[in-house]
């Protein structure tokens, strides 16, 4: 949870704000996986992919990769239900690459799509138990 989303929860709880919502940790909750790479990498195994098939070198050419690709990190989030949601980090400047950072940046970029996911999720929930009072289960 960031320093702005503590905040804002400490905001929305001392209002005493409490209809159904999502909070940090709901958003924390939905996530069982990680995974990184740069688009160098990204790129080097789709030519490895190309260039053998069936276990046998098929002349496919191997190009050089620009260096460019190594400041381009992306992050992959697994949701529970098994969704996958993205994010990237590009780092203009090749000095200021650091590998710890740009994973920070594209995972907190990843993360923020699920605040979109799951917000549907809730209002289409609060819509379901207008239309169906009865019957919704909580």
């Amino acid at each position: 949870m960031s320093q702005s989303e503590q905040q804002i929860e400490q905001e929305i709880q001392a209002k005493g704000l409490n209809a159904p919502r999502l909070t940090p940790a709901d958003i924390d909750r939905v996530i069982i996986g990680e995974h990184y790479f740069t688009a160098a990498q990204g790129t080097a195994k789709a030519m490895e992919d190309a260039a053998f098939v069936n276990g046998s070198l098929n002349g496919a050419a191997i190009l050089p990769i620009p260096a460019t690709l190594n400041l381009l990190t992306f992050c992959v989030l697994t949701l529970e239900n098994g969704f996958t949601v993205t994010g990237e980090s590009a780092c203009a400047s090749p000095e200021n690459f650091n590998e710890e950072i740009g994973k920070k940046i594209a995972y907190d970029n990843a993360r923020e799509k699920i605040w979109v996911l799951e917000g549907y999720l809730l209002k289409q929930r609060l819509y379901d138990q207008e239309l169906w009072p009865a019957s919704y289960q909580y």
